[in-house]
């Protein structure tokens, strides 16, 4: 998985970065809120850590740019303050989860694995995007007409729209719609982004999957 921490304490920053990265997980941190807004804009993460007190601009402010650009993230706010009103703030601004600090590194790896294992698959059946609509329970894309899209097809999509306007790596599409489960390399990533983008022009959509073979991909319009 990769996770974006944003932390302003130095010290708890590289302890939690430290252990996240000793697990396996790639961990971009930073500290301030602003450029956890700016890096989500730039890139596909699984999980972001967002701690609420930071300077130029706080947890929540983030929160609810990065919700309004339309990112989905699973996000999990970390808070120093054990009021209600700390937590409902969080949560109305689009947070998933939370953490109360002091808390156990234990605690919130268990959270991350917890996430992990659900992160290959997409809850949302129907995602729009401009002017496309995919409905992941049919296996069907729309625009001006509707066409079938194989499982990897739509699994690939969904992971596009979901994550619009950024630079996704073979790895990253590899990891999210092949998973462990089935063996798939770069040739099988470019046979389905090359299948897609002839449905997507079939179906008249404006749409497209931009990137040359090898990566990285993106969904524009």
């Amino acid at each position: 998985m990769r996770i974006l921490l944003a932390e302003d304490e130095a010290q708890l920053a590289r302890v939690l970065k430290l252990a996240m990265t000793n697990t396996g997980y790639q961990v971009d941190a930073v500290d301030d809120g602003q450029k956890a807004v700016d890096l989500a804009q730039k890139n596909a993460y699984d999980v972001i850590i967002l701690d609420i007190m930071m300077p130029v601009k706080d947890g929540v402010t983030a929160l609810k740019e990065i919700r309004a650009s339309g990112d989905r993230t699973y996000v999990i706010m970390l808070t120093a303050m054990a009021e209600v009103d700390d937590r409902v703030n969080g949560l109305d601004a689009g947070a998933d989860d939370y953490i109360t600090k002091p808390f156990s590194l234990k605690e919130l790896l268990a959270r991350l694995r917890s996430r992990e294992r659900r992160t290959s698959s997409f809850d949302d059946r129907e995602l729009q995007f401009k002017d496309l609509e995919l409905n992941s329970e049919e296996q069907v894309v729309a625009s001006h007409n509707s066409i079938s899209l194989t499982r990897e097809e739509t699994q690939l999509l969904a992971y596009l729209i979901l994550n619009a306007g950024k630079q996704l790596s073979t790895t990253d599409l590899l990891h999210h719609v092949w998973g462990t489960a089935a063996p798939a390399d770069e040739e099988d990533v470019w046979i389905t982004i090359s299948y897609l983008r002839q449905k997507l022009h079939s179906i008249q959509s404006t749409v497209q999957v931009t990137g040359e073979k090898g990566g990285p991909y993106a969904l524009k319009e």
